[in-house]
Order: structure tokens, then C-alpha cells, then sequence
């Protein structure tokens, strides 16, 4: 009967110590990141100038305040073989759908295959764009 009694004693202790460690274990980290809301691969025969190198799409909204400097910050990596298309939610909605794109600004660049090299929500900044697309190149190119 003795030992029973301290099997028990040992059990209820080794419960509730395993109640307190489940508590204080952290969350989880954020499964959500801008790379799961961006799409990985575009089909070129969706945008403009599909026979240009490169593209940089950005989806965009015409009430989105951020977008026009999105699109300002862009405009900076025209080149010949680079096409730049905005994809406005009022003009191409369809092109939203198709992508799941749910929050602008959102700035893919692709190569030429469509695969997505790099991808931005919101606002970047002009240097994180041309290090991205200098990336791609240079990806492209080895």
C-alpha cells in the first residue's frame, strides 16, 4: 500500500510540473510572412512585353496612397529588357484574383521563365530594388 501511495505522489508531481513546463512554453513563431502573400511563379503571357527579359509587376490600387511611390521607386530599374507593368485592382482585377493578391502595394520582379526572384509588400526603398534586380541578373546569368 506504501508503494502505491508514492507511485501516485510521484504521478501527481510529475503532472503538474508537466503542466507548468506546457504553460510557459512560447508561441509558436508566425507561420505568415510577405513571401507566403506573394505569388512564386507568374505566367509572362499574362503582362505586358512577355518577350522583355524581365518584369516587375506591381499590384496596386488607385485609392492606395503608398502605391504611387511604389511605382515612383520602380520606375528607377527601366531598362530595354526590363518591362514594367502596374496592375491597378480597379483596371485588372482579374489579375488580383488570379494571383491571390489581397494587400498593395505588392511588387513582384520575375525573370524571364516567371519565376519570382524578388517580392516586396508595402513600401521598399529604391536600393533594396536595384539590389534585388541585380541579383536576378546575376542569378540569371550563372
Amino acid at each position: 500500500m506504501e508503494r502505491l501511495l508514492i507511485a501516485v505522489v510521484i504521478l501527481v508531481v510529475a503532472l503538474v510540473v508537466a503542466w507548468f513546463a506546457q504553460r510557459r512554453r512560447p508561441d509558436a513563431p508566425m507561420q505568415t510572412s510577405a513571401d507566403r502573400l506573394l505569388p512564386h511563379q507568374l505566367d509572362r503571357g499574362d503582362f505586358t512585353s512577355p518577350e522583355q527579359t524581365y518584369l516587375v509587376a506591381v499590384f496596386s490600387s488607385d485609392s492606395c496612397d503608398a502605391c504611387a511611390s511604389v511605382l515612383a521607386a520602380v520606375e528607377t530599374l527601366a531598362a530595354p529588357d526590363v518591362a514594367i507593368q502596374n496592375i491597378s485592382w480597379q483596371f485588372d482585377k482579374d489579375l488580383h484574383d488570379r494571383y491571390a493578391i489581397e494587400t498593395v502595394p505588392a511588387t513582384v520582379i520575375a525573370g524571364p521563365d516567371g519565376v519570382v526572384g524578388a517580392g516586396f509588400l508595402g513600401q521598399m526603398q529604391v536600393a533594396e530594388l536595384v539590389e534585388s534586380m541585380t541579383a536576378l541578373r546575376n542569378t540569371s546569368l550563372g
